[in-house]
C-alpha cells in the first residue's frame, strides 16, 4: 500500500498535516491491527513500532494501556529505549519543493501553514528548520519566497499562519510549538538545529515563545520587534540561547530603542546574541521592514549555530501560567507570582507590572553535585541522564545553600517515555528525575 500525496486546493479535501506521518509509521512497522490490540499482543509486537506507537497516538487510556505493556517487556531496558529514541522514528519519502498551503490543527481550530522543502530532500539525513513568524497583514506563505532563494538546500523552512499576526497569546504560542512537532514528525529535522524568527509582530512572538522555550531552540532572529521591559526577566531564559537581532534604524512602527534595549539587557546579562541595525528604507514600509541584504549574514549565522541540547548550567524564570519544563529542571509550585492571562502580554496585572516572577538556578558545579538556587519557587523537579550525573552512583543535591538529597537516583523506562512524549525531543532524554520540596526561609 501506498501513501499518495495530493496538495490542497477547491477541488481536493483538506488533510491533516499529521496524518502522513502516522500512515507511515504504521507501514513500517507491518502492523495490520489497531493500536489498542497492539498493546495487548506487545510480546509479540517489535519493541520499535511499540515506542513509537506510545509516542504518537492521541488516545489516553491506549496512551496508558501502551506505557505498561512496554514496561513489562524484558527487551525494554533504559539503554535499549533510550538508543531507540535518540535514532528517532521512520521517516519516508515526503513532499517537496513549495507545500503553500497545508493544515495544522492545534485546540480543534485549523490554520495554514506554508512549507519550503529541498527539492534534494531525502529521509536519511539532518535537515536544519526555521520557524518564520509573519507581522500583521501578512501571512506565512508571503514569507516563503524572500527566504528561500537564500537557504541552502539543508533548510526546512515553516511559517504558519496566525489572525492579525498575534504571536503575543496563548493558541499562537502552541501553535508554533505544534508547527516544530508536526514538521519533526513528517520531515527528519535534526534538534540541535531548530531556529525560531519572526518580523514586526512576529518578532514579538519570537520574543516571547522563544524565551519561554528556548531549551528547544538553536537561536532566536527576532526583527523589527520588541517587548515591554516587565518581561525583561525572562531574557535570563536565554542564557544557552543565542540571538540575533536585526531592527531598522528609521523604524516608526517598532522605534529601534525596543532592540536596543535588548540588546543592552542581553550584554548586562553576558549572554550570545549579535545587533544588527540598519539605515535601510522602503517605499512602502519605511524604516519597518527586513531588508533582503540583511537575509545573507544572518543565514550564515544559522550555519554555524548547533544547540547544546543538555547544558550544565540552567535560569528559568516562569509566571504561574507557564510551569513547564524547561530542559532538565521544571518549577512545580511557587509563591504567589504574576500568572499571564490568553494575552502573554498583558500589562494590567499589578504582579506583572512589579516582575514578580519565579526564578530557578540550577547547575551542575561538580561530579555527581547539583547545586539550585530559588526565589519565589517551593518545589522544582530535576530531569537527569548520564549527560549530567553518573546514575550508577549517588548523588548530591543542594538548594539555597543546604543539602536536599544524596543518594542514588534510579533510571526507570517509565520516566524515559513519558518524558519522550511530553517533549518530542531526541536530544533531551531523561529516564530519571527528583521532585523536591525547598526549605522556607525564616520571615
Amino acid at each position: 500500500m501506498r501513501h499518495s500525496f495530493r496538495p490542497f486546493g477547491r477541488f481536493h479535501q483538506r488533510r491533516l498535516f499529521l496524518l502522513p506521518f502516522l500512515f507511515s509509521c504504521l507501514l513500517w512497522a507491518g502492523l495490520s491491527i489497531s493500536a489498542t490490540q497492539a498493546a495487548e499482543e506487545g510480546a509479540s509486537t517489535d519493541l520499535a513500532a511499540q515506542v513509537w506507537q506510545y509516542l504518537t497516538t492521541q488516545n489516553a487510556e491506549q496512551q496508558s494501556t501502551m506505557l505498561a505493556s512496554i514496561v513489562q517487556r524484558p527487551d525494554a531496558t533504559v539503554q535499549a529505549v533510550q538508543d531507540l529514541l535518540r535514532k528517532g522514528p521512520p521517516h519516508g519519502l515526503q513532499p517537496v519543493g513549495l507545500l503553500s498551503d497545508e493544515q495544522i490543527v492545534v485546540r480543534e481550530r485549523p490554520y495554514r501553514l506554508s512549507l519550503s522543502i529541498p527539492q534534494s530532500y531525502e529521509p536519511t539525513r539532518d535537515y536544519a528548520l526555521i520557524v518564520c513568524l509573519h507581522g500583521a497583514g501578512f501571512t506565512g506563505e508571503a514569507y516563503l519566497d524572500r527566504w528561500k532563494s537564500r537557504l541552502g538546500e539543508g533548510y526546512i523552512l515553516a511559517c504558519p499562519t496566525y489572525p492579525a499576526g498575534a504571536w503575543f497569546t496563548r493558541r499562537a504560542e502552541d501553535l508554533v510549538l505544534a508547527t516544530v512537532q508536526a514538521v519533526q514528525q513528517r520531515y527528519r529535522i535534526d534538534p540541535n538545529r531548530i531556529f525560531l524568527s519572526g518580523m514586526s509582530n512576529g518578532g514579538i512572538g519570537a520574543w516571547l515563545i522563544g524565551m519561554h522555550h528556548a531549551p528547544l531552540f538553536a537561536g532566536l532572529a527576532p526583527m523589527a520587534s520588541g517587548i515591554d521591559d516587565v518581561l525583561f526577566p525572562f531574557l535570563e531564559n536565554l542564557r544557552t540561547t543565542p540571538t540575533y537581532i536585526i531592527h531598522g534604524s528609521q523604524d516608526q512602527v517598532m522605534p529601534v530603542e525596543l532592540s536596543r534595549k535588548l540588546a543592552e539587557e542581553l550584554k548586562n546579562l553576558g549572554y550570545p546574541y549579535i545587533y544588527r541595525e540598519h539605515d535601510r528604507t522602503h517605499a512602502m514600509a519605511g524604516g519597518h521592514f527586513f531588508p533582503r541584504e540583511e537575509l545573507p549574514d544572518l543565514v550564515k549565522w544559522f550555519d554555524n549555530q548547533r544547540r547544546t541540547p543538555v547544558p550544565k548550567a540552567l535560569t528559568v524564570v516562569r509566571d504561574a501560567s507557564h510551569l513547564l519544563p524547561f530542559g532538565w529542571v521544571r518549577i512545580d509550585a511557587t509563591d504567589q507570582i504574576a500568572s499571564f492571562s490568553e494575552d502573554l502580554v498583558d500589562k494590567r496585572d499589578d504582579s506583572i507590572r512589579q516582575r514578580t516572577y519565579a526564578r530557578l538556578i540550577a547547575q551542575v558545579t561538580g561530579p555527581n553535585r547539583i547545586e539550585v538556587k530559588t526565589d519565589r519557587v517551593r518545589q522544582y523537579t530535576l530531569f537527569l541522564n548520564e549527560d549530567l550525573v553518573d546514575l550508577s552512583k549517588p548523588v548530591v543535591i543542594t538548594t539555597d545553600g543546604q543539602v536536599s538529597f544524596e543518594g542514588i537516583i534510579t533510571p526507570q523506562v517509565d520516566t524515559l517515555l513519558r518524558q519522550a512524549r511530553l517533549r518530542q525531543d531526541p536530544g533531551q532524554l531523561y529516564p530519571a528525575h527528583l521532585t523536591l520540596s525547598v526549605p522556607q526561609r525564616p520571615s
